[in-house]
């Protein structure tokens, strides 16, 4: 604990100088996806992580510490602490983890919400705590779905605010993560009865505005009820705020279609038809391509031009390609030096051209791919749900650097900060780097 933390566990320290400590607190790791929200590591930290560990032999691995119950969502890591969401298999108990990022010790394990009967997973693959936190110097934000939202004090693991009114039947579980823009945190659900999305002010966690998805989803029998229990209806994605035709946009990714809000008002600007569903992977910018995954099923990768006639259902006129097979499902590509390289779950590992979307080369991994991977510089972190992280070069030519192995499954992105890497298995939290 530091100096300034001990006079506050103490009521020794004023306001003011707990107000200057939040403001200088890093945020090394605030979102899954990273500071940029695209995977990749400051270059400040990039040469300083490890290539290899190993544990069975120690190799790099500077503590360990072992979990409770599951979750997939991946730690976001500000100041000294670490956090996570996590749950009990059966959903009726779900806490939030802060983790000591120095030492390893858990600090926080708290039981934020509880539920009597949480609907049944229908999918092998989730768990109730998928989403993952997002977090700001004063604040952290959770999220599980339609079982509840809350701001945390990340100073004290207090709850500032929570919603439990907020609801979807998820029917496979929840997936989606909330975001921060500005004053609002946004949400998104795609449930087999409700298909939304909604702000609300950060602060005080009153909603701004919720607006229903327009998609026409074409699974209605003769009598207007949709088949498969709306299963056709149903996304995972979590979605980014971006510049797009100088518009600040919210692109939403859906069962059947994509979307672009007004960030500010929740207004509907432009449409995008697709043949998927299951979407999970987060938007991506290369110079004026905009690029989308559209699902887990029949998924595909859009390539879309960006400019300021992106109004109305802009399918036909803004899709410049279309990469039909061999795409990403829910381990989000990543742009490094000019080419997307993405995997699909059964481990089949691309390089592409994000202008034109020709492939560059591909090649295989063992085990399933559920995690996003991280960059590094030239290197890219790939990790499986056999334990195993791969390592390549970010290149236009598939060479491998290193092949590690932990001793459990992971599902969750690996997430950094001063220099190490932080991987959530199913069973342990490692910290690896030198020592």
């Amino acid at each position: 604990m530091s100096f300034l933390s001990r006079l506050a566990f103490l009521g020794l320290c004023s306001s003011s100088l707990l107000s200057a400590q939040v403001a200088t607190t890093p945020l090394f790791w605030p979102d899954k996806n990273g500071p940029t929200y695209d995977g990749i590591v400051p270059a400040v930290e990039a040469a300083r992580l490890p290539l290899k560990w190993n544990a069975e032999t120690g190799e790099n691995i500077i503590w360990k510490t072992d979990l409770e119950d599951e979750g997939h969502s991946t730690p976001v890591i500000g100041g000294d602490r670490i956090w996570f969401t996590a749950a009990s298999m059966d959903g009726k108990k779900m806490y939030v983890y802060g983790i000591d990022r120095l030492t390893g010790k858990i600090v926080h394990h708290i039981l934020l919400f509880e539920n009597a009967d949480p609907e049944i997973l229908g999918n092998p693959l989730n768990n109730y705590a998928a989403p993952s936190p997002v977090l700001e110097a004063d604040a952290l934000y959770v999220h599980f779905g339609t079982y509840g939202t809350a701001r945390i004090d990340p100073q004290t693991g207090s709850t500032v605010w929570q919603r439990r009114d907020i609801n979807a039947r998820h029917f496979r579980g929840p997936g989606s993560s909330p975001i921060v823009h500005g004053d609002m945190l946004f949400l998104t659900f795609d449930g087999i009865d409700q298909q939304y999305v909604t702000a609300l002010d950060k602060k005080t966690g009153v909603t701004l505005w919720k607006t229903s998805r327009t998609t026409d989803y074409g699974d209605l029998d003769k009598e207007g009820k949709p088949t498969r229990d709306g299963d056709m209806r149903k996304a995972y994605h979590t979605p980014s705020v971006m510049n797009l035709g100088g518009k600040e946009t919210l692109v939403s990714v859906g069962s059947r279609a994509a979307f672009g809000y007004e960030a500010a008002t929740g207004k509907e600007l432009w449409t995008i038809r697709h043949g998927g569903f299951n979407a999970a992977i987060r938007p991506l910018i290369h110079k004026q391509v905009l690029i989308l995954n559209t699902g887990s099923e029949r998924a595909h990768t859009l390539g879309v031009k960006i400019d300021d006639k992106m109004s109305g259902d802009i399918t036909e006129s803004h899709v410049v390609w279309d990469r039909e097979k061999r795409n990403a499902s829910e381990s989000c590509p990543v742009l490094v030096n000019g080419l997307l390289f993405q995997t699909t779950r059964g481990g089949i590992v691309t390089c592409m051209n994000p202008q034109t979307g020709v492939d560059v080369w591909e090649d295989r991994f063992s085990g399933q791919h559920l995690p996003s991977p991280i960059a590094a510089a030239d290197r890219l972190y790939f990790s499986n749900d056999r334990g195993d992280t791969r390592v390549i070069k970010a290149g236009d030519k598939f060479e491998l650097l290193a092949e590690n192995k932990l001793p459990d499954a992971m599902t969750s992105a690996p997430a950094v900060a001063d220099g190490a890497i932080f991987i959530r298995t199913k069973k342990q939290l490692f910290k690896l780097g030198s020592k």
